[in-house]
């Protein structure tokens, strides 16, 4: 038996309803933890295919103190690298998206590499003596491209393919053809004042939306189910109430939405959104599909990541309907913000006394179980000495069993 499994039993069954202990939220060393085995060795959503159409096109994106660049290469192939120059650590692309003609300068001395990863060559070669053009070439990033999705992972790996862990909602989402959809606009980076954790705690519950999201209430709040994670995965779903309309924007998006006969007829009047532990959502509504995620900056700075696609033969009526659920869309998010907050710091306080979950708040349960599994050391409710908590956790890992004052 783990020792997760041992504290399980050992636990009352009151215990279920705690969330994380506090200062997990307020730890550097546990920051770095979770850099290392949740963001590192997890599948990040990096982008879309459709985000780089042509050889040459690339973005970036930073993770965890690692720095991805994903380009298209002249055979078609889209590949991610570390964007870092193997001369002297520089990025290669400064750029978070753009367009190179026919190859990748490092801005900083001048390297050149191809768009397969290769050098093509040093400035000032003689000065260098020998070099292998594929040894020195851009560091490759493990990848996964699933539903046009563009996934990776920056070291081996906690889960199983991107394509065995969705398997479970494949069929369903495969209705909506995300293969062959194309970026509304470039990536949205949003930086907020509050632990990642925070984030995620407040949208993997459906339980304060009847209080804190009118217009969501409005569109679906009778209908919405939390479905925690299994294996990785959960799923949230919500059906448009039956006299959605009180709010304008829910009353016209409705109407546009029924009007989308490009997605079969029992999803016309949903919307779902998909869970990727730890950090990632892919949303799907009838007329468009978004993907946000949260990359943690410091202990208390998050950046949430995000990405609007449509399909290419967008409709006028899907046009209409994207417009107003952007709308709800940002009411939302300014409310979800505040939710962060506020929850984030009161995590400080001297009356905080860890959280007591709702059997509606299944996700955040869910969630805070994934990681205690990673991370066993967050079983422990008095917190540890900075400079101790990577080897508690390692010790915890290999289930071994710590005297009484391991924890002070």
């Amino acid at each position: 038996m783990n020792q997760i499994a041992k504290l399980n039993d050992a636990r009352p069954n009151e215990w279920d309803r705690r969330g994380l202990p506090a200062w997990t939220y307020h730890s550097p060393a546990m920051l770095e933890l979770e850099k290392q085995e949740l963001f590192r060795k997890h599948w990040q959503i990096a982008g879309h295919v459709n985000d780089v159409p042509k050889a040459g096109d690339f973005f970036t994106v930073d993770i965890a103190d690692d720095r991805a660049i994903i380009m298209r290469g002249d055979d078609g192939v889209v590949r991610a690298f570390h964007n870092l120059c193997r001369h002297r650590g520089s990025r290669v692309a400064a750029e978070k998206q753009g367009h190179c003609k026919n190859a990748i300068v490092c801005p900083f001395h001048g390297w050149v590499y191809n768009f397969d990863g290769t050098l093509r060559g040093a400035a000032r070669p003689q000065s260098f003596g020998a070099l292998d053009k594929r040894e020195f070439g851009l560091k490759p990033i493990e990848s996964e491209i699933w539903m046009g999705f563009i996934f990776i992972r920056f070291a081996g790996g906690r889960q199983a393919s991107v394509a065995e862990t969705m398997a479970v909602y494949a069929p369903e989402m495969a209705d909506y053809r995300m293969e062959h959809l194309v970026p509304v606009a470039q990536f949205n980076d949003v930086v907020i004042p509050v632990n990642w954790k925070s984030v995620r705690d407040v949208d993997n519950e459906g339980y304060h939306v009847a209080m804190a999201h009118p217009a969501l209430q409005d569109l679906y709040g009778a209908t919405y189910l939390d479905q925690p994670y299994e294996k990785g995965v959960s799923r949230s779903l919500g059906r448009f109430n039956a006299h959605a309309g009180r709010c304008w924007s829910v009353r016209n998006y409705v109407k546009a939405a029924k009007d989308n006969a490009l997605v079969p007829e029992d999803k016309r009047d949903l919307w779902a959104y998909y869970g990727l532990f730890p950090n990632a959502v892919i949303a799907v509504t009838p007329e468009s599909v978004q993907f946000y995620q949260e990359l943690p900056l410091t202990i208390g700075t998050t950046m949430i990541r995000s990405a609007v696609y449509r399909r290419p033969d967008e409709s006028r009526a899907e046009r209409v309907a994207r417009y107003l659920a952007r709308r709800i869309d940002r009411e939302t998010y300014k409310e979800d913000i505040q939710l962060s907050i506020w929850s984030n710091e009161s995590m400080k306080s001297s009356a905080f006394e860890n959280f007591h979950l709702s059997d509606l708040e299944k996700g955040v349960r869910s969630h805070h179980d994934h990681v205690r599994a990673v991370l066993p050391v967050t079983t422990l409710d008095q917190r540890p000495a900075e400079d101790r908590i990577a080897a508690l956790n390692a010790a915890l890992t290999q289930g071994h069993e710590l005297p009484a004052e391991s924890a002070a």
